[in-house]
């Protein structure tokens, strides 16, 4: 086909390259799934063979020594830091299908940085919201540095609590507000100095909408700035109003 037919029929062409684009990221999901539940199998395997002989300085020798036939075979990839995150891997999670679900959600380099959270009910945090809200690996290094988990409303409840709220998230994409708003927010990035008027920071708000937002969360979008609002025939101005989609809700500033 000559294109100047393509030109007339670009239906065909976006239809062609839509199925190519999902395909593409299909064998994009699988692979990572694979190759993050062979680090788990290969962490599985290693942890068996250690507990078996029950000393820790036969642990460091077989590490060592694997990873060096596993360089010399397969090249680079390999090396003892990496077999000791396999390790770290397989203890963490114990339980192969959700192991399964979690790498099929979550690409390697996401997964290092959850299993080095040590308290779970953080770990079982980050997974969701880095889920639901699709973050970035750095998004989500810079959100466990910014200690997010404990910004949040619900870190201040009981960890059953705590534990029902995630579980409704991971299981019926039920979003409880209380892991959405935080306290303190961190607006560095707003440049602002120590002394500055409602108005200064409002208009550095927009200026930085997207960091803005990165820090307030990606399920908010931004409406208006001094929205009118008339109550009892009186008008007020709303400065900053948000809708957050997950929410369905209005979120007024």
């Amino acid at each position: 086909m000559k294109k100047k037919e393509i030109a007339n029929n670009p239906e065909l062409f976006t239809e062609v390259r839509s199925l190519i684009e999902k395909s593409r990221q299909k064998v994009a999901v699988t692979v990572n799934t694979e190759i993050s539940m062979l680090y788990w199998h290969v962490g599985k395997r290693i942890n068996r063979e250690i507990l078996q002989d029950k000393r820790g300085e036969y642990g460091k020798q077989i590490v060592a020594s694997l990873s060096q036939y596993l360089t010399h075979a397969y090249g680079r990839g390999w090396s003892k830091r990496q077999l000791h995150y396999c390790i770290k891997f397989a203890e963490v999670f114990t339980k192969e299908k959700f192991v399964h679900t979690l790498c099929s959600q979550l690409s390697w380099s996401h997964i290092r940085q959850i299993i080095a959270i040590d308290d779970q009910l953080q770990r079982d945090f980050y997974i969701e919201m880095c889920r639901i809200e699709k973050w970035s690996v750095r998004t989500l290094q810079n959100r466990i540095n910014s200690m997010l988990f404990e910004r949040t409303a619900i870190s201040k409840k009981p960890d059953e609590t705590i534990k029902q709220e995630l579980a409704l998230l991971r299981d019926e994409e039920k979003f409880n507000p209380d892991l959405v708003f935080r306290d303190p927010y961190f607006l560095d990035f707003l440049g602002l100095s120590d002394k500055f008027s409602e108005k200064d920071l409002e208009s550095a708000i927009l200026v930085e909408l997207q960091k803005f937002i990165i820090e307030f969360g990606t399920d908010f979008a931004f409406l208006a700035r001094q929205k009118r609002i008339t109550i009892d025939y009186d008008d007020y101005y709303i400065d900053l109003l948000f809708y957050h989609r997950r929410l369905k809700s209005l979120v007024v500033i």
